[in-house]
């Protein structure tokens, strides 16, 4: 498995779906479009999970590039807790909430199994 852009990497553009759906979250939701710290937050690790990749992609070696993606897995890990926080205070419901929860768990999972695949098969 060779990629030679990170724009051709699956869990890349697993993360740039991702973005789309918590724009439609924000702007669909009156609670949080309105409260400027929460939608900027939500962004922002959003943000963080499709940025790393690209940036680690670029970088020299396969230990950075590992690197960096433990920086966009911890960032898939913040935006869970803040669906916990949204869940908790009835800005969206449980269905919303596992669908968002399911989806950001399933990039987590992508990003945990490339960067095994990079450490175990491309030293």
């Amino acid at each position: 498995m060779k990629y030679d852009i990170f724009e051709d990497l699956p869990v890349w553009q697993e993360a740039r779906l991702f973005i789309n759906d918590i724009y439609k979250l924000i702007n669909s939701t009156p609670k949080i479009y309105k409260d400027f710290s929460l939608s900027d937050q939500l962004k922002r690790c959003s943000y963080s999970i499709l940025l790393n990749i690209a940036e680690g992609f670029e970088r020299s070696s396969n230990k950075e590039f590992a690197n960096f993606l433990n920086i966009a897995k911890g960032s898939a890990g913040e935006l869970r807790c803040i669906l916990y926080i949204l869940l908790d205070n009835n800005c969206i419901s449980k269905k919303e909430f596992d669908n968002y929860h399911d989806k950001v768990k399933n990039i987590s999972v992508s990003i945990a199994s490339f960067r095994k695949y990079l450490i175990n098969y491309h030293k």
